[in-house]
Parts: C-alpha cells; structure tokens; sequence
C-alpha cells in the first residue's frame, strides 16, 4: 500500500462522507473513490460500506483505520526526525519534549536544569500539549520524548521509565461542604449535585456524552471550578499553584498516578539519553 491510499482511506474513514473527504484533501471526488475501491479489492474485502444514509466502517475497515494512522505517524515521524537531525549541525534545537500543559511543572522545571548541566546538553524546545496529545505528538515525531501520565495516557510501543508516583485530590469550589473534609470518596465526587466532572477531549477530538461541560486545559477546567460550574479529580501535584476560590481534598480510593518519562525504542539520540539520564537521577 502506498501512503497516498493511507491517507486517502483514513479521509474517508475519519469524515464518513467521500465529498467532505475529498475536501478536505483537496481533490475531486471521483479518483477518491477509485482509489478506496482499488484498495479494497487489492485486499479482497470491504472497508467502507456505502449507503443512502452515509458511509459506515466495516470491521476489517477499523483494523486498517488504526493500523493506517499508526503507518501515516511513523511516516511522519521519520520525516520530522530528520530534518531535526539535519537542523542540529547548525545550531538548532536537537531535542523536543513534550509535556501536558498544566501537569508535572515542577518536574519539568527540576529535570530541564538537570540536563542543562550536563556537559554535552542540546538546547531543549519543549511543547506543552492539551490532555493525552502527548504520546501523540511522541508517536507522529513532533517530539522526541515526554512525559505521560499512567494510566490516563497510552505509553503501547514507547520505551519508559518511572519517574513519580501520586495519589490524586479533587478540587472543589472554595466554601463547599466537602472541602473541609479530610478526604473524600470518589464516588462522592462523581455524583456531585450541580458540580459533574469535566469531559476532556478524546484523541480523535470527539467529547464523550455526559452532563459535564466540555474542556480542553488546565487553566479552564481551574476557571469553570471556582465558578461553581464542575469538580475534576486530578493528580496531586496539580493542587500547586492552585488560585482563590479552589479547594483540594484528598481521594485516597482513586487509582494512583505515575509519571514517566518514554521515548521510541529506537531511537539513538545522544540528547534522548541525556534527558532520560538527567529524569531518573532526579
């Protein structure tokens, strides 16, 4: 299969319509189709059940959907990581680190300092991603290592190593009856009148179903809280730094949190090993 066909398929996979997909990859409708139909009978099965109604994924179809997006990632991957490697020998940054935004800064902070001091450090470009983009960004090669967050983030096919491992805190409104409690139970927290949990976004962009109002970062799930509008149960270390208005009471019975440090299994990069050197001595 060619990339071309990968692309093509997950366009039509992921919008469910040829003429969006065609759209959105900016060619006429009618080579879209033949393609999707000369890939399919080169596979000897259907992948995209056409209807009055719309276009459905068949079963052997949903296999190819995330088998082709992992293919198209490490496409992309290899590209990224050699221009990067092109760009070093002239001074550019050699490194990218991802991180969610709003999560781990003080670890983030101790282990930059960490790697700066180590004689052959790189300069560090470091992308601050929305909730679980960071194994994506990781995977497609817009980074060369971050830090995720068992078990929130999927760290499948990634080298790791454990850095940091904590319970979790629910924040609450300031002033509301179960902030002066010494702890709470997650299931008080998950049915709270009038305060539902935040849904965050899935990678695909999509929200789940739910009561909670829809969030995309730190600072505006932080926002929607002191306003009275949602709860959210987070790690600890997201109390830090946490403004007026909000509150954080300990969930002993929710799962604990590990941060790790992960990286491909392949990679060679001298400046990969730094950073996971200067992470673990931390």
């Amino acid at each position: 299969m060619e990339t071309r066909e990968l692309r093509y398929f997950v366009a039509v996979a992921e919008e469910l319509h040829f003429g969006r997909a065609a759209q959105r990859l900016g060619i006429s409708q009618p080579p879209l189709s033949r393609a999707i139909g000369g890939l399919e009978r080169r596979l000897g099965t259907v992948l995209l059940e056409r209807g009055s109604r719309g276009v459905t994924l068949t079963g052997a179809g949903a296999v190819l959907l995330r088998e082709a997006r992992a293919a198209l990632d490490a496409v992309e991957a290899a590209e990224r990581r050699t221009r990067r490697a092109a760009l070093a020998a002239t001074g550019s940054p050699a490194v990218v680190l991802a991180a969610k935004a709003g999560a781990s800064g003080e670890l983030l902070a101790k282990l930059l300092d960490a790697y700066a001091a180590e004689r052959d450090a790189v300069a560090v470009d470091v992308v601050l991603c929305g909730p679980g983009e960071q194994a994506h960004v990781l995977r497609n090669g817009r980074a060369d290592v971050a830090l995720l967050h068992r078990p929130f983030d999927d760290t499948a096919g990634f080298d790791t190593e454990d850095l940091h491992t904590e319970g979790q805190v629910a924040i609450l409104p300031a002033g509301h009856p179960l902030s002066a409690r010494p702890h709470v139970r997650l299931a008080e927290v998950a049915d709270l009148p009038g305060l539902p949990l935040p849904r965050w976004p899935r990678p695909d962009g999509t929200f789940p179903d739910g009561p909670g109002p829809k969030v995309r970062d730190h600072t505006q799930l932080t926002q929607l809280i002191a306003l009275g509008r949602a709860c959210a149960v987070i790690p600890e270390s997201g109390r830090i730094g946490l403004g007026e208005g909000l509150a954080a009471v300990p969930v002993p019975d929710a799962p604990d949190v590990t941060t790790v440090i992960a990286w491909p299994p392949h990679s060679r990069s001298t400046a990969v090993a730094g950073l996971v050197r200067a992470a673990t001595a931390l």
